[in-house]
């Protein structure tokens, strides 16, 4: 009864109760998707991506069905996803020929160009950052420029770990929205 009650306060926004979804359902959602990927790393992904859809249509949530279904089935089709991704980006017919072109035009180097759209794209990466709250703009600095793992992270904001989980997918999304707004 308690779950139910806090996926109706979930539709609804409430914070509190997509915590408790989250460290509630974090393991089997994570278990499920080891199992399958064979790869912590991955089935880590999988699973954030997992709450992250979920959280954002919780409320087309049918209560006529077990959560952890309706949230296993969510992280099944993101694997599939992965796998069909990674599987267009695999299979790339070139000849022999095609190849060797290749290899004689390419140039590793970057070109003056190619870094200066690399700072640009950088500097309005920041300035978006920058549009987030402060705990929100620590735990994506945390995260990606000082490449810290989860754990990590808990560990230097004394935080819980699934609180460090749900602050990043909320900061990724906010981030999302607002370099989109900012186009």
């Amino acid at each position: 009864m308690e779950i139910n009650s806090k996926i109706e306060k979930a539709k609804k926004g409430d914070q509190i109760a997509f915590t408790f979804l989250l460290d509630f359902y974090w393991n089997k959602v994570y278990g499920f998707m080891l199992k399958r990927t064979e790869n912590e790393t991955v089935a880590e992904d999988i699973t954030i991506e997992t709450f992250s859809k979920a959280f954002d249509k919780i409320a087309t949530y049918n209560p006529e069905f077990q959560f952890n279904t309706w949230l296993i089935s969510i992280a099944k089709n993101v694997y599939i996803d992965l796998l069909r991704k990674k599987k267009s980006n695999l299979f790339i017919e070139i000849t022999d020929n095609e190849d060797q072109q290749a290899y004689n035009i390419a140039d590793p180097t970057p070109s003056a160009e190619d870094a200066l759209i690399k700072e640009q794209n950088l500097s309005r990466l920041l300035l978006c950052i920058k549009e987030l709250k402060p705990h929100y703009q620590e735990v994506i600095q945390l995260r990606y420029f000082q490449e810290m793992t989860y754990q990590e992270i808990a560990l230097k904001i004394n935080e819980p770990l699934s609180n460090v989980k749900v602050k990043l997918l909320r900061a990724k999304k906010l981030l999302a929205e607002i370099i989109e707004r900012n186009r």
